[in-house]
């Protein structure tokens, strides 16, 4: 990502010009505020560090400039002649944060770092905006359920405030409709933190939620603000909520309750205004029965529930999304003149889909990689969509002129991801079944384009 460092002082500015380029990002730098204009007239950043004292101008000139622009950069003020006012000052006028001189790597690291994950969500909410106000919804469905669902997801939207619970079997798009309902409420300008409960550790998780105090556990070098406070008046989405530990839930409900949270390791409990909206692809009243959720937490989760019906009761829509996920392919892959044969589309709008959505959008991938030709014959298509026995990836690959080893890998690789994703509820069982760690299964999604789709 694009930094901008501004500091009057020649080895402050080269220190942190390496610091924050030995961290992956590239880095402009300016030693006065005309210089720090110029960069910020001709870049798109990402985020400015600047110091409050520049000579005789200040720093809070260059906080002011970077937050007037379209899509402005965060803003990180380093001072060592700070006070809690100026400090004040500076956050009020729009400084993501503050840090005084001298400052541990580490923790300056973590500001940094929490600071682009900020503008990460404030840019990916303009997207979802824009998509939102362009009518992408109707790529998502035109069938008359659909047209229910997202009926319910304006009357939602319309009272920003009321707890929201998304229910549908894995894959159905659950995470789209909590988007939307964010987008579309006056909160939609604020961040939208999705968070998938199952991926993390009960300790981990409620300090994401919640934060922590510096020493509250090994690792804890710092404050933390958690997600539920530092979403501010955003939405936070708690995905796969059926696998939050028994212990979290307690503490769950009562802020729920409350409205307030307290950091792991502190004793003062901090208000927030966050929407939850919840999901899962579990029966919770049937996990109430069986005690393993509290009864009092569903009731408060259920204040307002939206059921995404699964694909195989609205198979109209198949053509529509599959078409969709082919321009998205054909972009990706530079390929233009992708296209559907129509025994293939006929194949998979008979095809019943037990992944759902998501299954739909890998095949779809999946076909558009692997297949030779522009127009996507029934052969491009997994067997099971032509109704086939699986054929075993390990079959020998033909040596002809050209073969590539590398790119032979890479793709027996996705398709067995591919594969994983279509047949499991979620990406944690998806990565067991492939004998990988949540962390390694999350790179190779990224490494093969994989890891940013809209569905959970």
């Amino acid at each position: 990502m694009k930094v901008l460092v501004v500091d009057d002082e020649l080895s402050m500015r080269e220190y942190l010009e390496m610091l924050v380029g030995k961290w992956g990002h590239e880095v402009f730098v300016a030693a006065t505020v005309k210089a720090a204009k110029a960069v910020l007239d001709r870049e798109p950043l990402d985020l400015v560090i600047t110091d409050m004292k520049l000579g005789d101008e200040s720093g809070l000139t260059v906080l002011k400039d970077a937050r007037s622009r379209t899509m402005a950069p965060e803003v990180i003020i380093i001072t060592a002649y700070g006070t809690p006012a100026s400090a004040i000052e500076a956050v009020r006028e729009g400084a993501y944060d503050y840090i005084g001189k001298p400052f541990d790597n580490e923790e300056f690291r973590l500001l940094v770092q929490r600071a682009l994950e900020k503008r990460l969500i404030r840019v990916e909410n303009d997207n979802l905006r824009k998509s939102s106000r362009s009518g992408s919804r109707v790529v998502w469905g035109q069938s008359p359920v659909m047209g229910q669902v997202w009926a319910m997801v304006d009357r939602v939207a319309a009272s920003p405030r009321g707890t929201v619970l998304v229910t549908g079997e894995s894959g159905t798009g659950k995470e789209l409709v909590a988007r939307e309902v964010h987008v579309r409420s006056e909160r939609g300008t604020q961040p939208f933190i999705p968070i998938n409960c199952a991926a993390l550790a009960e300790g981990v998780l409620e300090s994401e939620l919640f934060g922590h105090l510096k020493g509250a556990f090994t690792g804890a070098m710092a404050d933390r603000t958690g997600l539920l406070v530092s979403a501010g008046q955003g939405t936070v989405f708690l995905d796969e909520i059926a696998e939050v530990s028994p212990a979290v839930q307690v503490k769950l409900l009562r802020v729920l309750q409350e409205r307030r949270v307290r950091p792991v390791g502190g004793t003062l409990e901090v208000a927030f205004d966050a929407r939850i909206i919840t999901a899962t692809n579990k029966d919770l009243e049937a996990e109430v029965k069986a005690g393993r959720f509290r009864e009092d937490l569903f009731y408060r989760l259920n204040v307002i529930a939206i059921k995404v019906p699964p694909l195989r009761e609205r198979s109209e829509d198949i053509p529509v999304l599959a078409r969709h996920f082919l321009a998205r392919s054909a972009e990706d892959l530079g390929r233009p003149g992708l296209h559907f044969e129509p025994e293939t589309l006929e194949l998979l709008t008979r095809y019943r889909f037990p992944g759902n959505v998501r299954q739909l959008q890998n095949v779809v991938e999946r076909a558009a990689t692997l297949s030779e030709q522009d127009g996507l014959s029934p052969a491009s298509l997994p067997p099971a969509v032509r109704g086939e026995k699986e054929v075993s990836h390990g079959a020998a690959a033909k040596l002809t002129p050209g073969f590539s080893l590398e790119k032979y890998l890479d793709e027996v690789e996705r398709a067995y991801l591919v594969e994983a994703l279509a047949g499991a509820d979620n990406k944690t069982k998806a990565a067991a079944a492939l004998g990988l760690s949540f962390r390694s299964f999350r790179y190779r999604l990224a490494k093969h384009g994989l890891g940013d789709s809209e569905l959970p």
